[in-house]
């Protein structure tokens, strides 16, 4: 979003890996404990992707990382919840 230290790079400017690591990391941060936030579910944080997608995350990348997640790891997730 050209927000980025130190560069300012925005859009395509920011390599591809980058682009997909900031939404792996969110994601991770989103999901796991953390003692200056509460932890949010799978589904939240597909959600929050989902709304910064186009601002803060590419939104191709955000798009498949969503589905790929919802596909493969909810699920589970939801079945450990049971448990």
């Amino acid at each position: 979003d050209g927000k980025g230290y130190p560069y300012g790079l925005k859009g395509e400017e920011i390599p591809k890996l980058a682009r997909i690591l900031c939404i792996i990391d969110s994601f991770d941060a989103m999901t796991t404990e953390r003692p200056y936030q509460p932890t949010k579910t799978f589904e939240e944080a597909l959600e929050e992707i989902e709304r910064c997608a186009g601002t803060q995350f590419d939104p191709v990348y955000a798009a498949k990382f969503v589905a790929f997640v919802r596909e493969h790891y909810l699920p589970l997730a939801e079945m450990e919840q049971l448990n």
